[in-house]
């Protein structure tokens, strides 16, 4: 687990397919140069398949803890269907995601996100913790704050999760259109908020485009993980300016925890 804290924490691996994938070409011969009968015949053979590729999966992940001696603390569960379906009925028990950042093919698409982190996150109710390929232990921890209501919940949960008492908490935060004024008193609050449970945070006020002035900080001050908010605005101007949640992910190469 990323944080010490989370050790005794039991874990529940989700394995989703989606059976569409399989579903396609029958569709897409509408000109019926094949003909239906091939593809039922042979859409039985690709979902024993995937059958059992999801045990496979579910059991490498299993046996990683049987190795660390851990058995007792992972359930595994296999669904069919849509990722983002099954997530909203499975997720109701649990108090984080955990997702990894790259996909299956992160190899030959190494600038590239998984092309899921987007739609989990978006769909989840729950902070989403986003893992790098590479673990190390975390000791210093970001939040990355501007006063908005999917901020607000990153600062309550580093306050009552208790995870965060024996780490080092920086809050940062980049001046929008709102000025240095409004980004200051913003700090103060969180660190007042911080202060209450007997957390001293380093705040810092940024200069700077917000992904820049944050990646850069990540990487200077050697932060192990960062928490933000995450898809604050709408599709319709990400499209016109960009998301910086998903530029985050993409350019910082350590865990983020997202909350929305």
């Amino acid at each position: 687990m990323v944080l010490n804290q989370l050790e005794d924490a039991e874990l529940d691996v989700l394995y989703v397919s989606d059976l569409r994938q399989y579903e396609v070409p029958l569709m897409a011969d509408l000109g019926g140069s094949l003909g239906v009968q091939p593809y039922q015949a042979i859409i039985t053979q690709l979902e024993e398949i995937e059958e059992t590729k999801a045990n496979a999966l579910l059991g490498a992940a299993k046996a990683i803890f049987t190795e660390a001696g851990q058995e007792d603390r992972i359930k595994t569960h296999h669904s069919t269907g849509l990722l983002v379906d099954s997530l909203r009925e499975f997720e109701r028990p649990y108090d984080l995601i955990l997702l990894g950042k790259r996909g299956l093919n992160s190899e030959y698409a190494q600038e590239h996100i998984g092309s899921t982190v987007e739609r989990v996150v978006r769909a989840s109710n729950k902070p989403c913790l986003v893992t790098s390929r590479e673990f190390h232990p975390v000791s210093k921890v970001a939040l990355a704050y501007d006063g908005g209501e999917s901020c607000s919940m990153a600062l309550e949960y580093i306050k009552s999760s208790g995870l965060f008492k024996n780490l080092e908490v920086h809050i940062i935060t980049v001046p929008d259109v709102k000025g240095e004024d409004y980004a200051l008193k913003n700090l103060r609050e969180a660190e007042d908020t911080l202060s209450e449970v007997g957390i001293a945070p380093v705040c810092q006020m940024l200069p700077g485009l917000t992904e820049d002035a944050i990646s850069s900080y990540v990487v200077e001050s050697d932060i192990s993980m960062l928490l933000m908010g995450a898809y604050g605005h709408s599709r319709i101007r990400q499209l016109l300016i960009g998301s910086t949640t998903t530029e985050m992910i993409r350019r910082c190469h350590i865990p983020l925890m997202l909350f929305r």
